[in-house]
């Protein structure tokens, strides 16, 4: 680590809990991040600000109006502008010091699973159930850990998911019955800082499991009424019956071999 690294990240390396090994894990880390929208834009922000060395980020969505009072790693000027790359700009702006790659097409399942395999943590910004079900297979099936959050409302969510083999995964949790249905910000709303706070802390259990310090959300489940400002932490056990754990992993067969969306 240079000079300017360690003036850069210095209040990082004074922390016992971190120190020089921790930020060095850091720097050397690799994070694949799906969703640069309001969860997506703080995650992002607070990962390259701590220096993780390479931000793979994925988006195929484009930036419009209504995304610029929570999404804040976007602009007006880059209205119409692909997500992953909006936020890229942002970020190399931001840190110069490490490599941002975006990618702004849909991705289909072999190619997700190319990219989780080169990765060390897996974060889930995304805003819907089919999204976030793929994720999680992806995230077995390369065997790297999850980081996962929501929010809606002034409300929000957040665990660590398939960091162990006895660790509950995201269908462990809501199983095959969850569905979009008014789940949207666009037919609820949503509070700004709100994506902003559970965002933060996505990006801190990423430096957790990355750095190796501290409990993370594995096998629990943070819930925030912000509107109370109220915080609880449910427990999570994996449940024996969920189809997804054979596939932890597991070689990616074609979706008509694996029998799954």
């Amino acid at each position: 680590m240079n000079d300017e690294q360690l003036l850069r990240y210095g209040r990082q390396i004074l922390l016992p809990d971190i120190d020089l090994a921790g930020q060095t894990r850091i720097k050397n880390a690799t994070v694949l991040l799906v969703g640069l929208g309001g969860l997506g834009s703080a995650i992002a922000y607070y990962l390259a600000g701590a220096g993780i060395g390479h931000l793979i980020l994925n988006d195929f969505d484009r930036v419009d109006w209504t995304n610029l009072q929570r999404q804040i790693v976007h602009n007006e000027s880059r209205i119409g502008v692909n997500k992953a790359e909006s936020a890229r700009q942002t970020l190399v702006a931001l840190n110069s010091d490490i490599q941002i790659d975006a990618i702004s097409q849909r991705l289909d399942k072999p190619a997700l699973l190319e990219l989780a395999q080169q990765c060390d943590v897996i974060v889930d910004g995304t805003d819907n159930f089919a999204s976030r079900q793929l994720i999680n297979e992806i995230s077995l099936r390369s065997a790297k850990p999850l980081v996962s959050g929501a929010a809606i409302r002034m409300e929000g969510q957040l665990s660590v998911f398939n960091v162990t083999a006895s660790s509950p995964c995201y269908q462990c949790l809501y199983g095959n019955s969850a569905n979009d249905e008014q789940l949207t910000c666009s037919e609820n709303g949503v509070l700004a800082p709100v994506v902003g706070i559970i965002g933060a802390m996505q990006a801190t259990e990423t430096l957790k499991l990355i750095a190796g310090f501290g409990q993370t959300l594995d096998g629990r489940l943070l819930l925030l009424d912000a509107k109370n400002m109220h915080i609880r932490t449910l427990k999570l056990v994996q449940d024996p019956h969920c189809e997804c754990h054979g596939l932890r992993g597991s070689v990616l067969l074609s979706d008509a071999q694996s029998g799954l969306p």
